[in-house]
């Protein structure tokens, strides 16, 4: 697992030695829970590292929620014509700056960090990290002998993060695929641009103009994602955090509560700076 290649050396390599850093760090302050302070203090360092896609994932959700009353007219003039109306959506789209995909790009950047950091968990995993051989294969790769450590204590307030719900079979450890899932879906929910409420009159023309009422398959594709990002990705991601370490829920549950905690504030600076225009 340690051995050098290109993955190795781009990710997982620095994580476990910011890691080292991190947990000896606390160590030395002498708090208890040193591996779950430094998995945290990790967590932080690559949020800020992402701060600028969170921003542009922020910014393209608050154009999506901009322009939706002039999607939606588009949605029903050429409900009818499926060609014409993916032209008109993409024109929209340039013209307003908005990259479709660009939703997506925020979860796969995290994919190769998220691998690497269970690469580094998996390698505590291994005897709690006490055997000599593993203890040696991992001074190996830190980038300075100050790094060296002898062994590692993989419990945070009386939870192993090297194991996973799964694996301890404790009550208490069930909780935490339940507040991770939980959290995730607070993130989405908190991240999925509202669409304006629709006007009594409005609701008149687009029913006399659709008097067989059929359903939008773009509008409906919409629902659908939205549906996907609030409900079935943190069911997915509370799967996940019952049968992996509990060390990446650590890093998952730090994460989506800086995500939510940004977007409320930038939500609150948008209404204030909406307010304050109007006025």
């Amino acid at each position: 697992m340690l051995n050098p290649n290109f993955f190795n050396t781009l990710f997982v390599f620095p994580i476990l030695n910011f890691l080292v850093l991190l947990y000896k760090f606390f160590l030395f302050i002498k708090i208890p829970g040193a591996l779950g302070f430094a998995i945290i203090g990790l967590t932080v360092i690559i949020r800020g590292l992402f701060n600028p896609f969170f921003k542009n994932q922020m910014l393209m959700a608050k154009k999506m929620n901009d322009i939706k009353p002039q999607l939606d007219k588009i949605n029903l003039k050429y409900k009818n014509d499926q060609k014409t109306l993916q032209a008109e959506q993409m024109r929209l789209y340039k013209e307003a700056g908005i990259n479709p995909a660009s939703g997506c790009l925020f979860m796969i950047i995290q994919i190769p960090i998220f691998i690497a950091l269970y690469n580094v968990l998996s390698i505590f995993l291994v005897n709690n990290g006490q055997g000599a051989k593993l203890v040696t294969s991992i001074n190996k790769v830190l980038y300075n002998s100050f790094l060296h450590i002898s062994s590692i204590d993989p419990w945070f307030f009386g939870f192993n993060l090297a194991t996973s719900p799964k694996q301890a079979g404790v009550w208490y450890y069930f909780a935490i695929p339940l507040i991770t899932a939980l959290l995730q879906y607070l993130q989405a929910q908190a991240t999925t641009a509202q669409s304006p409420v629709t006007s009594k009159s409005e609701i008149v023309k687009k029913d006399e103009s659709n008097p067989d009422k059929s359903k939008n398959d773009t509008g409906d594709f919409q629902k659908a994602m939205n549906t996907q990002m609030k409900f079935l990705f943190p069911l997915m991601i509370g799967w996940f955090s019952y049968t992996l370490p509990i060390g990446l829920s650590v890093y998952w549950n730090v994460f989506s509560l800086f995500s939510i905690i940004q977007y409320r504030q930038t939500k609150k600076l948008n209404n204030k700076s909406q307010i304050t225009n109007k006025s």
